[in-house]
């Protein structure tokens, strides 16, 4: 009777085995699954464009990608450190700073859409129109409250580009600097009635509205490209290479744009696809 129940016990001991590895093995397996880390600006985060193609690249690759959310300056100081695999941001003149400096390698345009000036509604600055460089002079006239994100990000950058263009020195006593990002921003506008430049994007995603519209669109200064990069290896050789080219093709292939087209929030496109331009 006894070696019965010994045989009896091994058998399940061995079934229990079994389970225990079938259970382990997809952990396992996840774990070990490849994956970069991708420093972009807020507003391809904010605006839930990641949260849509992210999952269709890993379905398609395998590889895990890590969002560090930052403004485009921020971003691109992080793949200087050497703690990123890819760039994604907004800011030609930087970008191209990045690359020239030697940071940066295979640096492609993904997508593009523009900014806005948005703010209350009544506008008691007279902005409304196609002019931003005239709607910021008449901001700064009005001493008129304006959120800033002053926070080296694509659009911080584009902003202070059309102050300049307008010929702004003294912005106004209602110019405020917040050093936060797109979303922060857009909440802090809309709870003082402030103005604020945003990109089209987030702003689309944006819920918190309060009393606010877009007030100022169509300039063709407004217009507002994004590209993609892959950290430079030969500097850090840590840099996972193929894995972050495998990223930058496909945010580029007809799959990738695709997909960056096929975002939509209440019917309105929020990106629009210009890799092969």
């Amino acid at each position: 009777m006894l070696p019965l129940i010994q045989t009896l016990a091994r058998k399940h001991l061995a079934g229990l085995a079994t389970a225990t590895l079938l259970a382990v093995l997809p952990l396992a397996a996840q774990a070990q699954a490849p994956s970069i880390v991708v420093a972009s600006t807020t507003s391809t985060e904010q605006s839930g464009l990641f949260g849509m193609i992210l999952p269709q690249f890993r379905q398609a690759t395998g590889i895990d990608v890590k969002v560090v959310a930052l403004g485009t300056g921020q971003a691109l100081d992080v793949g200087r450190r050497g703690d990123a695999d890819v760039v994604f941001v907004h800011d030609a003149a930087a970008e191209q700073k990045f690359v020239d400096e030697g940071h940066g390698i295979e640096h492609r345009k993904v997508m593009y859409n523009d900014f806005v000036l948005v703010g209350p509604k009544d506008d008691p600055a007279g902005t409304r129109g196609k002019d931003i460089t005239v709607a910021l002079k008449k901001l700064a006239t009005a001493n008129a409250n304006f959120v800033s994100r002053g926070d080296k990000s694509g659009t911080h950058a584009a902003e202070l580009r059309y102050w300049t263009a307008a010929g702004v020195a003294d912005k106004g006593t209602g110019y405020k600097e917040c050093g936060c990002g797109m979303g922060p921003a857009l909440n802090m506008a809309a709870s003082s009635a402030a103005y604020v430049l945003a990109d089209r994007g987030t702003w689309l995603s944006f819920k918190n509205r309060a009393d606010l519209a877009v007030l100022v669109e169509g300039d063709t200064r407004l217009f507002n490209q994004y590209g993609v990069m892959v950290v430079n290896p030969e500097r850090h050789p840590h840099v996972k290479t193929v894995e972050a080219r495998k990223f930058v093709e496909w945010v580029v292939s007809p799959a990738g744009q695709d997909a960056i087209a096929a975002y939509r929030i209440e019917g309105e496109q929020l990106f629009f696809p210009n890799a092969s331009q």
